[in-house]
């Protein structure tokens, strides 16, 4: 904030997109419930203890890379001043959404998952002895 001419105070830095956020409460409470269990965290950062690297990686909107169904579309779908939409990929917000990302990377890397990777949601963290193993293993996550 700074003050203007006229004694004012007036914004300095000005809105450059638009985050949505819709109340899913109502969909959640209809919707059936997915009981893919989370890791729990201690029982994740056992397996990485000890190594010489690691490597960390943050999948930035993994869930936006996750597909809906066009018949679950319309649950989904918002009205706002700009007309109607609905989501083609998952939004944040839905019940079941972090135990079908979840359950979506381990099946991607569960060759890899326990071996030298560990996958908490969107966390990545890659562990070896030697660097050179550590930077292979990252080349094969990164395919």
């Amino acid at each position: 904030m700074v003050e203007n001419d006229k004694k004012e105070l007036e914004h300095t830095c000005f809105l450059t997109k638009i985050r949505v956020y819709i109340d899913y409460r109502k969909l959640n409470s209809a919707t059936y419930k997915n009981h893919f269990p989370l890791p729990f965290i201690d029982q994740m950062l056992e397996t990485p203890a000890g190594h010489e690297y690691y490597c960390f990686l943050d999948e930035y909107s993994g869930y936006n890379q996750i597909l809906i169904a066009p018949e679950g579309q319309e649950k989904i779908t918002f009205t706002c001043l700009f007309g109607t939409f609905a989501y083609r990929r998952m939004p944040f917000g839905l019940c079941n959404a972090p135990a079908t990302f979840q359950r979506c990377m381990l099946s991607l890397f569960s060759d890899m998952v326990e071996h030298f990777l560990e996958i908490f949601m969107d966390d990545f963290s890659i562990y070896q002895d030697s660097f050179d193993q550590c930077l292979h293993h990252l080349d094969l996550v990164l395919k």
